[in-house]
């Protein structure tokens, strides 16, 4: 079997774990495999198609993964400012605490901003649900976006 092809695989395979993982950047990993099998065939395999659908699935994903718990919780009527302190908390908690406290950052942070914000503790229970409901849609999606990258590319490279 080929090193290039090994090497590739291993970069996708981590980007899969990364969907999983709390900072392994499984998008980046995924693309990165790709790209390397790409640049060390001379440009081509898997064909310039695939890795432009490949690329902008990957951007997608990416773009997502990072604004979900945002967008989730503007999307339940909650405040801006609810959905910048999804986005600011839960980062911040993800590289201090791990998954587990970036779902709890969040739901509290969006919790308190709305509650703050209109003194309804059940607004302020709707945002925090529609904000960790959007942060958990994302990894699930990742975790499709990635799995799916690297069958493509296998079956692109394969057959």
């Amino acid at each position: 079997m080929d090193w290039l092809f090994v090497v590739a695989v291993a970069l996708l395979l981590a980007g899969v774990l990364g969907s999983v993982l709390p900072l392994l950047p499984a998008v980046p990993l995924s693309l990165a495999g790709i790209y390397v099998y790409w640049w060390g065939t001379g440009f081509s395999e898997p064909g310039l198609l695939f890795v432009v659908g490949a690329t902008i699935v990957g951007v997608i994903a990416f773009v997502g993964e990072h604004t979900a718990s945002a967008v989730s919780a503007k999307a339940s009527g909650g405040s801006l400012w609810s959905a910048l302190a999804a986005g600011v908390v839960g980062v911040a908690a993800l590289l201090t605490t791990g998954p587990v406290g970036m779902i709890l950052g969040v739901a509290l942070a969006t919790f308190a901003v709305e509650f703050y914000r209109t003194k309804d503790a059940k607004k302020g229970a709707k945002t925090a649900t529609y904000a960790v409901a959007g942060l958990l849609a994302s990894a699930v999606f990742q975790l499709l976006v990635t799995g799916s990258l690297l069958v493509g590319f296998v079956v692109a490279v394969l057959v």
